[in-house]
Parts: C-alpha cells; structure tokens; sequence
C-alpha cells in the first residue's frame, strides 16, 4: 500500500494543484519511482489511497499496467482519515497476509524484495539516522524490539513498514486515526520489531528538499 492521501501543507504552493505524489523529481513523479522499485521488487498488487487531488493520481496512473501492476484506489474524504484510519478502510483490498506500507512522500533505494513473501507476524518498522529536520528522532532499537526513544540512539520511522492485518482489527474503517497510538501500544506489548536502514533516504517535504532531490538524480 502506498499512501497517498495527505494534502501536503508544507509543499504548498505547490500542492495547490498537483497531489504531493504526483510532485516530480529527477523527471519523473515521487510516486512512480516506488511503483518502479515494488515492479522491479517482484510486487504485483498495489493499493494507494487517496483525497486530496485524488483523482489526479487516478489518471496518471491508471490501472498500473504501465508497469506490469495491478493498482487498486482507496478515495477517502476531503482531509483524509490519517494513516491508520486509510489503511483500516483499506483492508479490504489488502488481503489476509502482512503487506507493506509505503508513504508516497519520501525517496529511497530501500529493497522492497526483502519483503516479499512477508515473515512478519504483527508489524515491522524501518527506520533511518534522523535527519537534519527531526534531530529528536522517533524510537529506539533493542536489537529487532522497537522501544521508546531512549535519548541515546535514536531513529526515525522512515514511512516503510509490514503490518498484519490483526494490527488494525481494532480500527473501524472511515475512522479518523493516526498511526502512532498503534505503534505505541505494540511497544508496550513488545510486539513492535524494525530494522535501521543505511542507505539513501529523503523525506521529500518542503519545496527546498524537492528542489535538492531532483537536482541530485538529474546529476546521478
């Protein structure tokens, strides 16, 4: 699942008219290069959801044969039911076995095969060194056991994670929720595992980290 449903406050002026997915970088749209890597990857069933501008996403990617995709569409309401909620209301279209997750608003070379076929019994995080913008971090790692942020080694949750289903059996679906209430209540369970990843990573969420990617890949 990709999720695409945020307006994008912070890319405005330039969401005003384009969903922040369909925002282009290194010429082609952030979104397209995950259906690229998922394609590549060996994924063939791909649910993205979607409010704001949805029905450009829609159009410019169609049913995903472009890229020998089979893309399903979650539309929610306008202002979308935050991540937990859209992904509770997309069960449906999800299956019975653990799936991936993948926020459209970020860039990375992470290996989404590793996931395919899925081990991973409740939910699995991955996690980066934080960025210049979240100094603060958002967890911890004990070995694969995520923690709270301990002050000393943080990470942050880099919008890529495996969920089972059961994860959000207590979401009723077009419920407004976040994610993290989830996360938290699988940390005090100690039933929340993730990994940290050293590779290439941006969290695409101002004009300036745009206008900083599109550069590095148009020289790469």
């Amino acid at each position: 699942m990709i999720l695409a449903a945020g307006r994008g406050e912070r890319m405005r002026p330039l969401t005003e008219h384009t969903p922040k997915p369909l925002l282009v970088a290194g010429g082609k749209p952030l979104i397209v290069w995950h259906l690229e890597r998922l394609a590549a990857a060996g994924f063939r069933d791909i649910v993205i959801n979607h409010a704001h501008l949805g029905g450009q996403i829609e159009a410019a990617l169609g049913d995903g044969s472009k890229w020998g995709l089979r893309i399903a569409y979650s539309p929610e309401p306008p202002g979308a039911l935050e991540t937990a909620g859209g992904i509770a209301t997309a069960l449906p279209l999800l299956g019975e076995q653990p799936f991936l997750v993948v926020n459209g608003d970020v860039y990375c070379d992470f290996d989404f095969g590793r996931f395919l076929p899925s081990t991973v019994a409740f939910a699995h995080l991955v996690m980066v060194d934080n960025p210049a913008h979240h100094t603060g971090g958002d967890f911890s790692l004990d070995g694969q056991r995520v923690i709270y942020a301990n002050g000393e080694q943080t990470l942050t949750y880099a919008g890529i994670g495996v969920f089972s289903p059961t994860f959000f059996a207590g979401v009723q679906p077009g419920t407004v929720m976040k994610l993290r209430p989830l996360l938290d209540a699988a940390i005090a369970a100690g039933t929340l595992t993730g990994e940290r990843y050293a590779g290439r990573w941006v969290d695409v969420g101002t004009p300036q980290r745009l206008a900083e990617l599109d550069q590095e890949l148009r020289a790469a």
